[in-house]
């Protein structure tokens, strides 16, 4: 590895887990340890500064405050370091590997979440392999972006997903090819990155008490249901629906496509996205355009996770010139293919 000074955040998860009489649980102290045991048998393993948040965070727990946390402590580092790495369960990772994709503006420098689906206390596992993946990356000079490493990939942080409950390569990038892979060695191609900024970054915090909905629809989705949430005092702020195939909903309910109208008129942002693990909106369908027409804007290819946190960001900052129909299609950090 190059030699770098990486700051690290441990904020939770199974790879810091232990066993306990109530099942595997986040324990203070126990990472960190373990982690200064594998940088001392790795050569060349990067210096680093650590910060393990008290207490830690099991990441079914995560909320939107702690994107702010994180945000702010690379921040306050980011000029002292060359790189950073944050250790985080899997179930919202990819959650927050988008939000900080667009809270981190003019990233200069890497950014690498990863996590474990086997604790480092157990063997065999994922953790240890999936640390020296991460704090490889994120000694980088040439990457600028944040980005996850699981099971030997390395993931734009707005294109993963968590696919599989179980599975050892549990993150995947259904609409973007991966950036990098260890085959023997580390490897990344620079043309399927973010190229280096040239304004200056600067970190975002956003509001996390905005009213941001998701929705799912299933048939037998009916209108008095949507209505009673669409209808909700104060107004939402936001609502991510995730429909049918490439962006379809029920034509044939008006009532349901008047309850989205109704939303649309009080203020309410409705982003239109495919519940398919790859795919994007479309106007191909009559069903389709339904919902444009009621006023839903078109999430393209953005994944449920990274069309919330887009929403987050988006919403926090002063309102433009441009509505936010106009700035919600526009491809920021590589979270959107172009058309």
């Amino acid at each position: 590895m190059p030699h770098k000074r990486l700051f690290v955040i441990y904020a939770g998860g199974t790879i810091g887990m232990q066993s306990t009489a109530s099942g595997y649980a986040p324990v203070a102290g126990y990472l960190p340890q373990e982690l200064a045991r594998i940088a001392g048998r790795t050569p060349g393993f990067p210096a680093y500064t650590l910060k393990e948040y008290a207490p830690l965070i099991d990441s079914s727990n995560l909320q939107p405050a702690h994107w702010n946390t994180m945000a702010a402590d690379i921040a306050a580092n980011y000029d002292s370091h060359d790189g950073f790495v944050i250790i985080h369960g899997t179930d919202t990772l990819a959650y927050t590997a988008s939000a900080l994709s667009f809270m981190l503006e003019n990233l200069a420098k890497p950014v690498i979440v990863t996590g474990a689906m086997v604790p480092l206390a157990e063997q065999p596992n994922d953790a240890e392999q999936n640390l020296v993946d991460a704090f490889h990356w994120a000694s980088e000079s040439k990457l600028y972006e944040v980005c996850v490493a699981f099971n030997r990939q390395l993931l734009r942080g707005n294109r993963a997903r968590k696919l599989w409950g179980a599975e050892i390569g549990a993150f995947g990038s259904p609409n973007y090819p991966i950036l990098g892979r260890v085959q023997g060695h580390h490897e990344f191609n620079p043309a399927l990155c973010l190229p280096k900024p040239a304004a200056p970054f600067k970190a975002h915090q956003i509001n996390p008490d905005l009213a941001i909905v998701g929705l799912k629809l299933y048939p037998g989705h009916t209108a008095r249901m949507m209505e009673h949430l669409l209808q909700a005092e104060p107004a939402l702020a936001a609502v991510v629906l995730e429909s049918f195939g490439a962006g379809n909903a029920p034509d044939a309910d008006t009532a349901l496509l008047t309850a989205f109208a109704s939303a649309a008129r009080r203020g309410t942002v409705l982003l239109n996205v495919t519940q398919c693990i790859s795919g994007k909106v479309s106007d191909s369908y009559a069903a389709g355009t339904a919902l444009s027409r009621a006023g839903l804007i078109s999430g393209q290819d953005l994944t449920p996770e990274a069309a919330l946190a887009k929403l987050y960001f988006l919403l926090s900052q002063p309102r433009g010139v441009l509505g936010w129909e106009d700035t919600l299609p526009v491809n920021l950090r590589g979270e959107l293919s172009a058309s």
